[in-house]
């Protein structure tokens, strides 16, 4: 161990880093996290417009989501490893895909309802981006999984 060099300790921590997961009982914790914090959200739309909470909300949806993406299957084995690999792969493409086209289709929909001119990159937020990526790969991961079964 002692003569490793810098670069197989680092391939040592990048390795252990990409195979974290969380155990399987924690997808159950994401999912409530993400369910209450769903409806909280809609709750404080009714109540209050304190964009403190509207933040904080909207941070334990991803964070729910973050939760049930890395809990393992309570079979977790190579198979269902390459399933996640591809859900992921998928979910980072139409992320990226979706972030060069919707600022200029909601600028084509502005110009055609012939609203203000602002640049509708100014709406644009990390939050749909990530909200986005978040779903897109936990109902892939559940489709292929439903799928090759």
């Amino acid at each position: 161990m002692k003569n490793d060099s810098f670069c197989e300790k680092e391939r040592k921590r990048i390795e252990k880093l990409n195979k974290f997961q969380l155990p399987s009982k924690w997808k159950k914790i994401g999912w409530i996290i993400f369910g209450v914090s769903i409806i909280l959200l809609f709750a404080r739309k009714l109540i209050t417009e304190e964009v403190w909470l509207r933040f904080l909300l909207r941070h334990t949806i991803i964070l729910g989501l973050l939760i049930v993406s890395l809990s393992k299957e309570k079979l977790e084995d190579e198979f269902i490893d390459k399933l996640r690999s591809q859900s992921y792969r998928l979910a980072f493409i139409i992320g990226v895909l979706y972030s060069l086209i919707q600022p200029h289709v909601e600028n084509a929909v502005r110009f055609v309802l012939e609203k203000s001119p602002k640049d509708a990159i100014d709406a644009f937020s990390y939050f749909q981006v990530l909200i986005l990526m978040l779903l897109i790969q936990v109902m892939f991961f559940e489709q292929l999984k439903r799928l090759n079964s």
